[in-house]
């Protein structure tokens, strides 16, 4: 079901690589591009005000490692079944994901609806950035192995198989997506809607002994900023305002400025 899922967000990539932009915009490659530039190099430019929020943003996943990952666990142990309702809302983090980017970029193409479709553009960026790249090297160092494989809260391999529990995956992907809707909406019932659905992503993920509290509360994270930070830079690509881009080639390596004159 992960391949699917990939070849999904793969052709939805495809369809928004080949949709045509105005003399004035820039391509969605170029918007893809840059987005992973701006967030890679993001800690470059924090200030204190932002290294704090990280520092406070470590110690709580730190003190919910401490405090609630054993509990948590334990609780859904005992409580642990064949539970449809969690199995179908875990996959709003993997396959159900792919389907709401599809869908906001079909209404987007069938209805004429730009806001639409920048949530499908917006989300596939996010979704490459956070769950493509920042989760999948932090879960290579960390190496934390899952609550199922009854290791301990506190069990680390760092490039070991199989031990990939820190951050969430499914977490990550779903807070992504759902901080891009809530975001490009800015409508209370939008942002409530989908910040619960994917809550409770994280929630089925412990319900299944995938993951520890800690892991779905970093993932949660990760999507959260990675998916405000591309939608609030995105919008000043879009305005037509001057921006700067990495211009790289086979013998070239420079800044581009792209802006309406």
């Amino acid at each position: 079901m992960k391949h699917s899922s990939r070849f999904l967000l793969a052709g939805l990539l495809a369809l928004c690589f080949t949709h045509k932009a105005g003399a004035a915009e820039l391509s969605y490659p170029e918007i893809l591009i840059d987005d992973v530039t701006h967030v890679a190099t993001a800690p470059a430019r924090w200030e204190d005000a932002e290294w704090r929020q990280a520092g406070w943003a470590s110690l709580a996943v730190v003190g919910t490692a401490l405090v609630i990952d054993k509990p948590l666990r334990d609780e859904m142990r005992r409580h642990r079944g064949d539970n449809a309702f969690m199995t179908q809302v875990e996959r709003f983090g993997m396959q159900y994901a792919a389907g709401v980017i599809g869908g906001f970029y079909l209404v987007g193409e069938l209805t004429d609806d730009q806001n639409a479709r920048q949530v499908a553009q917006d989300s596939i960026a996010a979704s490459l950035i956070a769950s493509g790249i920042i989760t999948p090297a932090i879960k290579l160092v960390t190496g934390r192995s899952r609550p199922r494989d009854d290791a301990g809260i506190y069990r680390f391999k760092p490039f070991g198989n199989g031990n990939s529990s820190f951050p969430s995956g499914h977490a990550t992907e779903a807070f992504a997506v759902a901080a891009v809707v809530a975001n490009h909406y800015n409508e209370t019932w939008v942002t409530c809607t989908s910040y619960s659905i994917a809550g409770l992503v994280g929630l089925a993920r412990t319900y299944h002994h995938a993951h520890f509290a800690s892991d779905v509360l970093a993932g949660a994270m990760i999507g959260t900023l990675v998916g405000k930070s591309v939608v609030a830079h995105n919008a000043s690509l879009r305005s037509g305002k001057l921006v700067l881009l990495p211009e790289l080639g086979p013998s070239l390596m420079g800044i581009r400025i792209v802006g309406s004159f």
